[in-house]
């Protein structure tokens, strides 16, 4: 299993089981993981990425799906569930992987989610054809924007609502 450890978190991607557990929101995923219950919700784009996108991908054999699952955050002082985030997809052509989080709202402003793309910026460093991370935050977020800064993202462009983000894993080197 691709568990990743820190300091004070355990990140765990999960299996198209655990994910199926984990859209009920009714505990089941917290039990089969023996971790204490969370207080987290759904939104609605996370919902509609499980249902079109995330489910299927992990579903099918073909993909490697520690790219394309969630990775549950679970606080290990605590041993619950603060947070997720995921990889969309395998590498690109170019060798990017995209990245995405959130951090249930009791959490947030501790640092975790720092701590937790921190992890896998090295956990990407690790996996072949992994050559540069992008990202993309809402512009009215600046604790996310934040995130990524902390662990020496660059700004790479923006739309009208989205900053983009990059960050090369060789050496700093852009």
């Amino acid at each position: 299993m691709n568990k990743i450890t820190t300091e004070r978190l355990l990140l765990q991607p999960l299996t198209h089981a655990q994910l199926l557990q984990y859209t009920k929101n009714d505990g089941s995923l917290e039990a089969a993981l023996q971790i204490n219950p969370s207080e987290r919700t759904i939104s609605a784009d996370l919902q509609e990425a499980l249902e079109q996108t995330i489910l299927p991908n992990v579903a099918d054999p073909r993909n490697n799906y520690v790219f394309n699952t969630l990775w549950t955050i679970i606080l290990k002082s605590e041993n619950t569930m603060v947070g997720d985030l995921c990889f969309v997809g395998e590498p690109n052509e170019a060798g990017e992987i995209e990245i995405g989080y959130g951090t249930y709202e009791k959490y947030r402003k501790k640092g975790l989610m720092t701590e937790a793309v921190g992890a896998m910026i090295e956990w990407a460093k690790q996996q072949p054809g992994v050559r540069a991370i992008i990202a993309s935050t809402e512009k009215n977020n600046p604790a996310s924007s934040a995130v990524l800064v902390k662990n020496k993202f660059v700004n790479d462009g923006e739309t009208e609502s989205l900053l983009q983000w990059r960050r090369s894993l060789n050496d700093g080197v852009v």
